[in-house]
């Protein structure tokens, strides 16, 4: 059972793909040492292990929290990914769940919107002015009740 203040709301969800990109990155790094003689993968495989790492430490969790007049959706633990909705924007809220084709990340659904998701299916689909912002968490009840609470729904 999570608990909260239900004032306020943050709620971390942790998956493990970070793991994956760090598995790249060294495979990366390796090729890039057992390839020495060829000059373009010289330059290729470093950069590719190198984003991969910095992608390994962006994506370990998913944070949803209440910022006081907005909603701010980041992965960590280094937050170069966020995006935040001002509840003033938001129309509409409701439980929903991602399909198999939206999957884990940051990227337009087939369905229409943006997917914020780093785990599983369960999601909390967000009407808003700009469109539609399906954000994945292991927590769908409570963080709809708590955006449902904040824009008077």
């Amino acid at each position: 059972m999570i608990e909260r203040n239900p004032a306020t709301y943050c709620h971390t969800q942790k998956a493990p793909w970070f793991l994956l990109l760090f598995a790249f990155a060294v495979l990366f790094f390796t090729l890039t040492w057992a390839e020495r003689g060829d000059a373009v993968l010289l330059v290729i495989f470093p950069l590719s292990g190198l984003m991969m790492a910095v992608f390994g430490f962006c994506f370990q969790h998913l944070t949803v929290a209440d910022e006081g007049d907005r909603l701010a959706i980041r992965f960590g633990p280094w937050p170069l990914f966020k995006r935040r909705i001002r509840y003033e924007d938001i129309r509409e809220v409701e439980i929903g769940r991602t399909t198999i084709l939206d999957g884990w990340g940051i990227h337009m659904s087939l369905r229409g919107g943006w997917v914020w998701n780093i785990w599983g299916r369960d999601c909390v689909v967000i009407r808003h002015q700009r469109g539609i912002t399906r954000v994945g968490t292991d927590d769908a009840q409570g963080l709809a009740d708590f955006v449902k609470a904040r824009i008077g729904n």
